[in-house]
């Protein structure tokens, strides 16, 4: 199955302390403070869950949270997290395959859309565009090359990982798509933007204007 982390799942955060420390951890950390109390809030691609632990470090309870993640394995792991007294649903599916008519006040995807092909990015996206409540956020956090900016290492780093993942969890993805495009084209306003690893890990506060 693409895109699927089943097979590294229970090394999953190691290899990435390994090779990040703690920057894939502290690009979404810095994202939630910006969530309100009581929010309704998709995670997708949440992975091992340990973003779980933190939401209940700052908000105990009174959040509704719908977990949604390809991988059983990860979905196993992240059900022995501690939530606090917040309600969790976990939905083991590819996103693309998820259906509801619930709509969140909370987005979150963090090192999501660099699994996907193009076609997928856009698929995805506005999938999830339509879940979102108008003046909703959406919490992004990716990898990021700048064609003129980004340093050799960032190129060379994200070029293994992605070919590391392509053979090990069969990720479709070649090379970046630039989602920040995405995100203009459908009147999401960047409110706030994170920065680590001299850029080559960007999170950022989207804000829905208005409805599509």
């Amino acid at each position: 199955m693409n895109n699927n982390y089943d097979p590294i799942a229970s090394h999953y955060d190691r290899l990435s302390r390994i090779i990040f420390g703690r920057n894939l951890i502290l690009s979404q950390t810095c994202l939630l403070q910006h969530i309100p109390s009581n929010s309704s809030i998709l995670i997708v691609g949440g992975g091992t869950g340990w973003i779980l632990s933190e939401l209940a470090k700052t908000h105990t309870s009174g959040l509704r949270i719908t977990y949604v993640e390809i991988s059983e394995k990860m979905i196993n792991l992240a059900k022995k997290r501690n939530n606090g007294k917040n309600s969790i649903e976990f939905v083991n599916l590819a996103i693309e395959a998820y259906d509801t008519n619930q709509t969140f006040d909370i987005i979150i995807t963090a090192f999501l859309f660099d699994n996907f092909g193009e076609e997928k990015v856009k698929l995805v996206f506005d999938k999830l565009s339509q879940l979102l409540t108008v003046h909703g956020k959406w919490l992004f956090a990716d990898f990021h090359i700048d064609e003129k900016k980004s340093h050799c290492w960032q190129r060379v780093l994200l070029k293994a990982m992605l070919y590391f993942f392509r053979v090990i969890c069969h990720i479709e993805s070649r090379h970046l798509v630039p989602v920040k495009t995405l995100f203009a084209q459908n009147k999401f306003r960047g409110m706030y933007v994170y920065q680590r690893m001299y850029g080559f890990i960007k999170s950022y506060v989207y804000v829905r204007i208005s409805p599509e």
